[in-house]
């Protein structure tokens, strides 16, 4: 027996697959258990030029030569994009060809249709890669948690973003705004050149939507989630973090309360503890941490990205649906580990109770802190702490840091919207939530 593998794209990650999989064709074939090869690639340029051309006759422009063909089994996507990614899996699932995807965009847009259509028809549709890059979370959500209920996942999931922050963290000069981080870590590659997507929080929104799927059978959309990136931190916030005991990371979460409740996704810039395991991730690493009922907390970190760590992610995911497809039965296994997709509601964003830090910029004048304290205890939020920086002549002005109890995000909007109205704010406020990583 042989498992024939074709390729839809073979640029980055399409290429770090080759590498491995001709490189180390032999070891492959020991795991699975017969031989595994890499036949064909797809690719939409057969003249464009390849820094390590593969072997004559390996690439051609024709999906059909892939996805439909009796003589290929597997089918890994790596080409991105919505479409023709999209029609050419379906079309694949529904030829009984198995396919491996590390389309994150896709499946958290169109994840629904295509775990369906892989269920109807018995194939695999594994996605290590779409997650977290090299980090073996999906594998540990569906088969080393299989037991477990799951209370959380929480997730530093984007490595532009965390590199951009760990910068901004290191910055004991205080005055390097984030532009300037961020042209630092486009400059060493970490960064594309239309960041976009990393950094409003796209990427790291997509990967927690697929991630929540696994841990709770439930997919939610990137509007659940409601992500907010890290354009608006400024130095300034990062002092406080130090001086406060935390550390600020793009923290993704998805949260199902013991005593009940409905399940709450997240993904925000967050101060969490500088003892925490998340804090001290550094540069362009990802991390997710899994709380399950039985086996307590569970840390996994590694590369989210790059060629090589996302292509053994994918060739990995390749052996396991190669020794499935060795069975010759139709795959029992569900793609996300549960019998069904439930549709379960999501806590609206306004719902989600948590800590805040607030920075205001006020003119020194009295009254201008019982004012704020008095608009925020009206809408129910408490204070835990209050910190004052700057002085000069009255009227001057100062920053204003309060840090809240657990609060309403909602009511913190609604506060913070009157508050904006007062004289004596010069500036706009800051907000950033704090998680302290409390047993919910």
């Amino acid at each position: 027996m042989v498992t024939n593998v074709g390729m839809l794209g073979y640029g980055t990650v399409g290429a770090g697959v080759a590498w491995i999989m001709f490189g180390q064709g032999e070891l492959l074939s020991q795991k699975v258990g017969h031989p595994l090869r890499l036949v064909k690639a797809v690719v939409r340029d057969l003249a464009a030029k390849r820094d390590n051309p593969p072997p004559l006759g390996f690439l051609t422009d024709d999906p059909l030569e892939v996805v439909g063909n009796p003589d290929i089994q597997v089918v890994v996507e790596v080409m991105g994009g919505i479409e023709p990614a999209r029609s050419l899996i379906l079309r694949a699932l529904e030829s009984g060809q198995h396919v491996v995807t590390a389309n994150k965009a896709l499946l958290a847009t169109h994840g629904r249709e295509l775990f369906d259509t892989a269920a109807a028809h018995g194939r695999e549709l594994n996605f290590e890669a779409a997650a977290a890059g090299a980090i073996p979370v999906i594998r540990t959500l569906k088969e080393g948690l299989a037991a477990n209920r799951i209370r959380s996942v929480f997730g530093i999931l984007n490595g532009t973003t965390n590199y951009i922050l760990d910068l901004m963290t290191k910055d004991r000069t205080h005055s390097v705004p984030y532009e300037a981080h961020l042209k630092a870590a486009q400059d060493l590659g970490y960064a594309e050149a239309d960041p976009t997507m990393d950094v409003d929080g796209t990427d790291a929104a997509q990967k927690l939507v697929l991630l929540t799927a696994l841990a709770y059978g439930t997919l939610p959309t990137v509007d659940d989630v409601r992500p907010e990136g890290i354009t608006r931190l400024e130095p300034l916030d990062f002092v406080f973090a130090d001086e406060l005991g935390y550390v600020i990371k793009l923290l993704a979460m998805a949260n199902l309360p013991k005593e009940g409740g409905r399940l709450e996704v997240r993904l925000k810039p967050t101060m969490i503890p500088k003892e925490h395991l998340l804090a001290g991730v550094p540069g362009a690493m990802n991390a997710v941490m899994i709380r399950g009922h039985a086996a307590g907390d569970i840390f996994l970190s590694g590369a989210g990205a790059g060629m090589r760590p996302t292509a053994s992610a994918v060739v990995g995911d390749i052996i396991d649906t190669a020794k499935v497809g060795a069975t010759g039965h139709p795959s029992a296994q569900p793609s996300l580990g549960w019998h069904g997709i439930k549709a379960e509601g999501i806590l609206p964003p306004g719902e989600s109770r948590t800590r805040h830090f607030l920075r205001f910029t006020v003119r020194d004048l009295p009254g201008v802190l019982s004012a704020i304290s008095g608009i925020l205890g009206r809408h129910g939020i408490s204070i835990a702490q209050v910190i004052q920086r700057g002085s000069g002549p009255e009227g001057a002005p100062v920053t204003l840091v309060m840090l809240t109890h657990t609060a309403k995000e909602k009511d913190v909007e609604e506060a913070l919207v009157e508050a904006s109205r007062l004289d004596a704010l010069t500036a706009g406020t800051r907000r950033v939530t704090v998680e302290d990583f409390g047993d919910k």
